[in-house]
């Protein structure tokens, strides 16, 4: 089973095989990305071993949702022993989020 993750936008898109889920995760992405996922892999009658592979969109997009997507598809890629791969389909080592301009970093307040 291929699974397809977009976390760049309030709006997590996950795809798995030919069936797409969206999701309004907004501020709750990293406390329920895994659950999304998992609900959605029990509802297809398949679990974490069935995946074979990951195609993950790597930005641009929002700072944080693309490092929580990258996040878990790397851990995913690494503890199942399966290939990562691009939007565009081309395969990656690491998942590395794009983020289209360099990071808005401000200076401490204190």
């Amino acid at each position: 089973m291929k699974l397809y993750l977009d976390t760049s936008a309030k709006r997590t898109i996950l795809k798995l095989d030919d069936q797409t889920y969206e999701w309004d995760s907004d501020r709750d992405l990293a406390k329920h990305l895994l659950g999304f996922i998992r609900d959605k892999l029990h509802e297809n009658h398949a679990d974490w071993h069935d995946l074979s592979e990951l195609h993950f969109f790597t930005g641009p997009g929002s700072f944080t949702g693309l490092r929580i997507g990258a996040t878990l598809v790397n851990t995913l890629a690494h503890e199942l022993n399966i290939p990562i791969f691009d939007q565009s389909g081309r395969p990656l080592q690491i998942a590395f989020p794009s983020y289209g301009k360099p990071a808005n970093i401000t200076s401490p307040k204190k």
